[in-house]
């Protein structure tokens, strides 16, 4: 032992690791955004800065199925199943640094040719052996620990993934939940618009039958009402996929979910974007990218590694005898320590191309971050615009749609004074009915740029979240 230990710790003390240390890689990200110029340093809600950022819309239901899809949604399930394989595999890389111990057990009867050249007076042997056999690569140049680093990173990169998939899922049964309760409300606005036009056909018909309206007036009120009742029922087509689609995120059959109707009437809650700086930390596909391009660097250290020679240690040692009841007895032991540096003299470029293709996969890795970023900041400058040209233009609609249900009014009133002929009328219906499902889209619309504005700026997740492994 005290020879393999004055072998071992020159090498100890000469390690080093080759290949560059890692450096963050610069970005360029502005002071603010564009579409945010009159940021104040409010910090976003309780309910976005513990991850649980559906609880600022306020709606129970939402929240418990919200809550389902972190326990019974499949693709997330796969997801927490890749990064459970990339943690394994960190602790695999990682034993590369020590030692490997075999043992076994040996036990042999021979006999021997009486002819054979050098046989001595006994022909029939028995041989016990109990070896442990020892060998250790000794990380001289940091090929193994540039090695763990890339495992690591990998398994950091993977759990910002699973933190994605989980935000991508939790953002997408926003989105299908308030277009459902979209769908209900202009489904509710349908029916009761079928209960007024079914009133205006009443009274024509009554007209009608004095003799001040006509045959025409009449069909034209039904044509109406018919329509409006169609437009009602199609809307239960797509209301019945967004359905669909939420069973399927919560990780049930289509057959086992429903939701009763519950249209949509409240405005968006507003969400503070934050600034750019903050996005770097709190977007999931920015931390792993950025793990990556660490990954990448280490790779870069395996490949200049592979430049020098692999130290080999190797031990042997155990117990010998030709009787078992002597095997462990101490003139049955023997041990035998060895020692190689191995280095490659001729590769045909192997190396060479090794290592020019880690750089190149660094560079790569270090484009597709600076990308990631970019997209991100489009994301929330997106739905920014959205929100603000959004808002602007629902104040709009309701003044339309005021208008429109006062001209609507007035039509009644000609028709009933016999002013005008019902076409007038219908017209006015087809206008009020026009701006008032709009109203109702630019809701939903709303909503959803609300949605994805969270997603965009991370859903209440920071890098904090990322295990150490």
């Amino acid at each position: 032992m005290r020879i393999a230990a004055s072998l071992v710790a020159p090498l100890l003390l000469a390690g080093c690791m080759v290949g560059p240390n890692y450096v963050r890689p610069t970005a360029d990200v502005p002071a603010n955004y564009k579409e945010n110029p009159n940021f104040s340093l409010a910090q976003p809600g309780d309910a976005i800065a513990k991850g649980r950022w559906w609880e600022i819309y306020g709606d129970p239901r939402l929240n418990s199925l919200e809550e389902q899809v972190a326990v019974s949604n499949f693709s997330l399930k796969a997801a927490q199943a890749r990064f459970e394989q990339a943690r394994a595999g960190v602790r695999i890389t990682r034993s590369a640094l020590y030692p490997t111990a075999t043992g076994s057990l040996a036990v042999s009867h021979t006999h021997a040719s009486s002819n054979a050249p050098l046989v001595t007076s006994t022909t029939n042997y028995n041989d016990f052996l109990l070896p442990v056999d020892v060998s250790w690569e000794a990380d001289v140049w940091g090929r193994i620990r540039r090695t763990v680093e890339a495992s690591r990173s990998e398994a950091q990169a993977t759990a910002a993934d699973l933190a994605s998939v989980q935000l991508s899922l939790q953002s997408e049964l926003a989105l299908d939940y308030f277009a459902l309760r979209g769908l209900d409300a202009q489904e509710q606005l349908l029916n009761s618009t079928v209960v007024s036009y079914g009133k205006a056909l009443e009274l024509t018909e009554t007209r009608y039958r004095g003799g001040l309206a006509s045959a025409v007036d009449v069909a034209q009120a039904q044509t109406q009402l018919e329509t409006t009742r169609a437009e009602a029922i199609d809307i239960g087509v797509e209301r019945t996929q967004f359905e669909h689609a939420i069973a399927v995120l919560v990780g049930k059959p289509p057959e086992q979910f429903s939701m009763a109707p519950f249209p949509l009437t409240e405005a968006p809650p507003a969400v503070p974007a934050g600034v750019p700086s903050e996005l770097l930390e709190r977007r999931p596909d920015i931390a792993a990218a950025e793990r990556r391009v660490e990954e990448a660097n280490a790779n870069m250290g395996v490949a200049r590694a592979a430049y020098f020679p692999a130290v080999t240690l190797s031990g042997a040692g155990g117990f010998q005898s030709a009787v078992i009841s002597t095997l462990l007895e101490g003139p049955g032991g023997f041990w035998a320590l060895a020692g190689q540096a191995a280095e490659t003299l001729f590769d045909g470029g192997f190396r060479r191309g090794t290592s020019e293709q880690a750089r190149a996969a660094y560079d790569q890795a270090v484009d597709s971050y600076r990308e990631t970023i970019l997209e991100a900041f489009q994301q929330v400058e997106d739905n920014l615009a959205a929100l603000r040209i959004l808002g602007e233009e629902s104040s709009t609609q309701d003044g339309a749609v005021a208008a429109a249900e006062h001209s609507l009014s007035l039509s009644i009133t000609r028709y009933k004074g016999g002013v005008t002929n019902y076409l007038e009328v219908t017209t006015a219906q087809s206008a009020a009915l026009s701006d008032e499902v709009t109203a109702v889209n630019l809701l939903s619309r709303r909503l959803s740029a609300s949605v994805l504005l969270v997603k965009a700026i991370g859903g209440g997740w920071d890098v904090s979240k990322i295990p150490p492994i």
